[in-house]
């Protein structure tokens, strides 16, 4: 497995991190289970474990599942979404954030966190007040990073300038959802991550299962799945434009022997920024079909197939930068124009 640099650090990460919201009991899985399936991807060379302190009881079944192992996993954990009915068990607040840590060492047996990462924005706190109480877990041993996760931009680069200005420490990476069904990532995420090498986590690569092949235009929807007309992550704003992509994820898929999935995994690994992907997996199966595509090498006509038939257009102010200051634009600026130039 060939490992990746995590933005601006010197950490090594696989290209999957195993995801592990479906491994809560509430989610109908036994924690012996849950358990067995996290050793055994440690052992295919996953070294990148994602959890939350929001996904119920996932981060006790983490903690018994990495004893004897702690020190051979990137352990990254999330706080900032609502844990109770008090308004105050959650958010970004140095009193809940001080709390919060202690709870997720607890539940993951663990004396540090390696990447800690608010879960999502909270615009009434001050981030002065976020990264400074970060800051001081960064100093004192109990986290080793922080990242953020479903910021924009501007809350990203805002962040970048305070922990600057105040000398905090810095967001290294940012948790995002990006995929080839959604790639609205590429307007300001993906840009400003090559610009100030952040490392990029991607949440959801295969949009829930929309791009697994599973979803066919005038097929029936597989038992047991959600309908298209319930999705709520990611939303499905053009359906046919969805079939679209899938028609062709199938069609290389058939060409290569291998699942709609692995070409979807392969055409977002090998995406500008993108560092690793969290996959979740609840049987062996799926773990080995997600792993076999981190091996798997995409042509340049099966990504330019892939690239047209999932393209966004340029909203402004990008369809004027291509227009008018194609010659002066960076390579963080080119990786959303290029394509259109």
């Amino acid at each position: 497995m060939q490992y990746r640099t995590l933005g601006r650090t010197g950490i090594q990460v696989s290209p999957y991190a195993l995801g592990t919201l479906m491994y809560a009991t509430r989610m109908g899985n036994a924690p012996e289970e849950s358990a067995r399936i996290i050793r055994k991807a440690l052992d295919a060379g996953i070294n990148f474990i994602d959890t939350a302190d929001a996904y119920g009881d996932s981060e006790e079944v983490v903690g018994q599942a990495l004893k004897g192992r702690r020190d051979s996993v990137v352990l990254a954990t999330k706080f900032g979404m609502p844990l109770g009915e008090d308004p105050n068990q959650r958010g970004t607040s140095r009193r809940w954030i001080m709390t919060a840590v202690e709870d997720s060492l607890r539940r993951l047996q663990t004396d540090h966190i390696d990447l800690y990462q608010l879960h999502q924005w909270d615009g009434l706190t001050p981030l002065d007040e976020t990264l400074e109480a970060l800051d001081t877990l960064v100093r004192s041993g109990k986290v080793r990073y922080v990242g953020v996760s479903n910021f924009s931009a501007w809350h990203l680069m805002k962040a970048v300038g305070i922990a600057a200005l105040k000398n905090y420490i810095a967001p290294v990476s940012q948790q995002i959802h990006y995929s080839l069904e959604a790639r609205e990532a590429e307007y300001e995420l993906i840009p400003a991550t090559l610009d100030q090498q952040f490392g990029v986590l991607v949440w959801s690569p295969l949009a829930g299962g929309l791009l697994s092949g599973k979803y066919r235009r005038g097929k029936e929807t597989p038992e047991g799945t959600r309908q298209l007309a319930n999705w709520g992550e990611p939303p499905i704003r053009d359906q046919e434009r969805l079939y679209d992509i899938v028609e062709v994820l199938v069609s290389i898929a058939e060409s290569r022997g291998v699942s709609a999935a692995q070409i979807a995994l392969a055409w977002l690994l090998g995406r500008p920024g993108v560092t690793s992907l969290i996959v979740g997996a609840r049987t062996d199966t799926q773990l080995a079909d997600n792993l076999k595509a981190a091996e798997l090498v995409l042509t340049a006509e099966e990504r330019q197939e892939l690239d047209k038939v999932s393209l966004l257009p340029l909203v402004y102010p990008y369809w004027h930068q291509a227009r008018t200051a194609s010659d002066r634009l960076s390579p963080a600026d080119l990786s959303l124009i290029e394509p259109h130039l």
